[in-house]
């Protein structure tokens, strides 16, 4: 396929691409990469579903239109499984989040949701929408049976199929309860949000169709990795409410008591997707988000569901279970990032189990050989503009990503404390401390691991 995106990019720019470089796969199938020439980079997509793509064209058109920050495709193959859209960087909404850095941003997504509720549905043709138009109960069973099958029987849970079945005709019952004519982006959460030039733009999209307006407020605060606290969440369910008023008025007590059905609804979902990546796609990394998940449902049944007894007794016991059996490793995994000059010696381990990984950046071309990039390090746009147009750093972080992850997933199986990756080159100011960031925010944006990043000749 990188045939098809280096003529789409001719095609679009009037040259060829000079660098194809792979990004971190997301959950999906589909496959990114970034491409670059002459200061012009775009993101290459190939996915493997042609009517997906056509849904994420419409929507991404009807969205633009509306004013919506959505990246804009920009060329599309005949066979309409690969296409070039524009480049909004690295930086996610979640990984500033990780950092404690979201600030003011949390609130603008929530203000940005009902425009793109209400705004993304005026005038869109939601036949087009995929794998179906509209959330409806047929879809709403699939998901309560994936975290059935998925979940429930993967962990040896027993019931009775017959009582659960009557509770999820009842729970769909009630989601379905008010009408709607909304758009519901579905897979709304702060990993589908990049942080460009301080604005939140929105991504992956494409399973969005018609639907009510709780269910992507409920997928983006109770994100299992998210971990908003109480006053967190509603704070901002105030921030969405204030916002959705010109489009619809509604009491705050209305809209709590029936977004909460979307909660449960949505962290059963959850469930069943951690549990087949984990128990039977065995990525380990997914099964050590479990109990994050668990601990938001532990949370969740304190609210009364009254229509759903059996379905919520069978819950409690599904979290009493998680609480004695399945419980996280002490404080999970800790990995440690460090950058550092080879003139002041490898660090040291202080965690006191050794290994981990050494990794010599010298070998990279050396910005700080240039007299305009000696005041900056790695972590300044001039250094991180002059490193991003490098192959060479692009081929050793790839070879770095998949020696760290094969070594992270294990650790993480095993339940391991502690990894220590660290970064060298002369003066401990420009490559290593690129290489470094990047390798951070690769982790947290792909494991549920703690990060702490050290650049010792920084002191930072």
């Amino acid at each position: 396929m990188s045939e098809t995106l280096q003529a789409l990019f001719r095609q679009r720019v009037g040259r060829d691409a000079e660098s194809i470089f792979p990004l971190t796969p997301a959950g999906s199938n589909r496959r990114y990469y970034r491409l670059r020439a002459d200061g012009t980079s775009l993101v290459g997509v190939v996915g493997t579903s042609a009517e997906e793509n056509e849904a994420f064209f419409c929507i991404a058109a009807q969205l633009r239109q509306g004013g919506i920050r959505v990246p804009e495709v920009k060329a599309i193959s005949d066979d309409r499984l690969c296409y070039l859209q524009d480049d909004l960087g690295d930086t996610s909404l979640f990984s500033l989040m990780q950092q404690g850095d979201a600030g003011a941003l949390l609130e603008e997504v929530m203000r940005q949701l009902p425009l793109i509720q209400y705004t993304g549905a005026r005038g869109l043709d939601f036949s087009r929408c995929y794998p179906s138009p509209a959330m409806d109960r047929r879809g709403i069973l699939w998901d309560l049976n994936y975290f059935k099958y998925c979940y429930l029987k993967a962990t040896g849970i027993d019931f009775s199929e017959p009582a659960l079945e009557d509770d999820f005709e009842r729970l769909a019952d009630l989601l379905l309860e008010e009408p709607f004519d909304t758009f519901m982006y579905r897979d709304f959460q702060s990993r589908n949000v990049m942080v460009k030039d301080g604005q939140p733009w929105f991504i992956d999209f494409q399973g969005g169709r018609r639907g009510p307006v709780y269910y992507d407020v409920a997928s983006f605060l109770w994100q299992a990795r998210a971990g908003f606290s109480d006053s967190q969440r509603n704070h901002l369910i105030d921030v969405y409410l204030e916002a959705l008023q010109p489009f619809r008025s509604i009491g705050r007590s209305a809209f709590v008591c029936r977004l909460h059905y979307f909660v449960l609804f949505r962290l059963l979902q959850v469930l069943g997707a951690y549990g087949f990546r984990g128990y039977f796609e065995r990525k380990s990394h997914f099964l050590q988000s479990i109990p994050m998940a668990i601990r938001s449902l532990r949370k969740e049944l304190e609210n009364p569901f009254p229509e759903i007894p059996y379905l919520v007794g069978l819950l409690h016991q599904v979290a009493g279970q998680m609480e004695h059996d399945v419980q996280p490793q002490a404080d999970g995994l800790t990995v440690e990032v460090n950058s550092f000059s080879f003139r002041s010696g490898v660090p040291t381990d202080l965690s006191g189990n050794g290994g981990g990984f050494v990794f010599d950046c010298r070998a990279i071309h050396n910005p700080g050989r240039y007299e305009q990039y000696k005041t900056f390090t790695g972590r300044d746009a001039p250094v991180i503009d002059f490193l991003d147009e490098r192959d060479d750093m692009k081929r050793f972080l790839s070879h770095v990503y998949a020696l760290v992850d094969q070594a992270v997933e294990r650790y993480l199986e095993r339940g391991f404390s502690h990894l220590m990756v660290s970064f060298g080159c002369t003066g401990g100011q420009h490559r290593s401390v690129y290489a470094a960031e990047h390798l951070a925010q690769h982790l947290r944006e792909k494991y549920p691991v703690h990060i702490i990043l050290n650049h010792r000749a920084q002191k930072i």
